[in-house]
């Protein structure tokens, strides 16, 4: 058999397993912070969103978080229930709706604000080389 055929194949072979396995640890090191927040990594990301933004449609939220409305709405509606958040349909355009941070949202940013660095830490790396990666996986974000 031909196995030069399948050399593609090999896990080893793959840019797309390195980057998944990265993504799950690194959010396995966000988790014992996150606990500390009552929050998922996805909770935590959209959080980011809103504290700096205080609002957005949700849109504009899976937009900016590479993530469907059918991914959104759950997570928004557990977000709401703790309190984090508010959803309300526009004024504008009832298809639209809006999502806003609350005051105990807000609140929770001073309890996050030194998670990057932590996490920073522990992953290995120069800050150069965070650069680095950083801008390289932006660029594999711009292909689709």
């Amino acid at each position: 058999m031909n196995e030069q055929k399948y050399e593609a194949l090999k896990l080893k072979k793959q840019l797309c397993f390195p980057l998944y396995a990265c993504s799950r640890e690194v959010i396995k090191q966000y988790k014992p912070y996150l606990d500390e927040l009552d929050l998922t990594y996805t909770q935590y990301i959209a959080m980011m969103v809103l504290w700096e933004r205080k609002q957005a449609n949700v849109k504009e939220l899976g937009e900016c978080l590479y993530l469907d409305s059918g991914t959104l709405t759950p997570l928004l509606k557990k977000m709401e229930a703790k309190g984090l958040v508010t959803r309300s349909r526009s004024d504008k355009d009832e298809r639209n709706l809006i999502v806003r941070i609350t005051d105990k949202g807000m609140d929770l940013r001073e309890k996050a604000v030194g998670i990057p660095k932590k996490i920073a830490k522990r992953t290995n790396l120069t800050p150069e080389e965070a650069k680095t990666l950083y801008g390289l996986l932006y660029k594999v974000l711009q292909v689709s």
